[in-house]
């Protein structure tokens, strides 16, 4: 282990507060179903909205058996958590956190509902992206900043 390894705490609170904020946010949108089950209109472009989705990323492997899908996301976490313990840096350990943070938020969706609540809706003209949550956020973000610690890592020791 080298001296200067960075420690997961970063990470961990990372992973909470994801959780946190993606589980907050979905109570809050429950608890409107019946309002936002025929959205809601913020802005031109944008809807607030009430859906499950019993798939993944897109709707893909829709229908497939909810208790697989655990079963994969608690399995990519488990490897994600080793990958967080292992990081070289704290930008890598932020990305970790809320990854698995955002993935942990849909299994708790998945164990409660057998789907994901969705309920961001974006749209242009009669053109919709598929709905989606604020774990979703967090995952696409911590995978952004994964593919961005490398060169994030290396500005930071030219300054250093």
């Amino acid at each position: 282990m080298s001296l200067n390894k960075v420690s997961p705490v970063i990470g961990v609170f990372a992973a909470l507060a994801a959780f946190a904020i993606d589980q907050i946010a979905k109570a809050i949108v429950v608890a409107n179903a019946a309002t936002l089950s025929a959205g809601i209109s913020v802005f031109p472009g944008f809807n607030l909205v009430f859906y499950r989705n019993d798939g993944v990323t897109f709707g893909m492997l829709g229908g497939a058996p909810w208790w697989s899908l655990i079963a994969l996301a608690l399995a990519i976490c488990v490897w994600l958590g080793v990958m967080l313990f292992r990081a070289e840096n704290a930008v890598e350990t932020l990305a970790y956190g809320a990854i698995i943070g955002g993935a942990l938020g849909n299994v708790i969706d998945r164990v409660r509902y057998r789907a994901v609540t969705d309920f961001l809706d974006f749209y242009i003209g009669t053109t919709h992206w598929p709905a989606f949550n604020m774990a979703d956020i967090l995952v696409v973000s911590g995978v952004g900043l994964l593919l961005a610690a490398p060169w994030i890592s290396a500005r930071r020791s030219i300054k250093s």
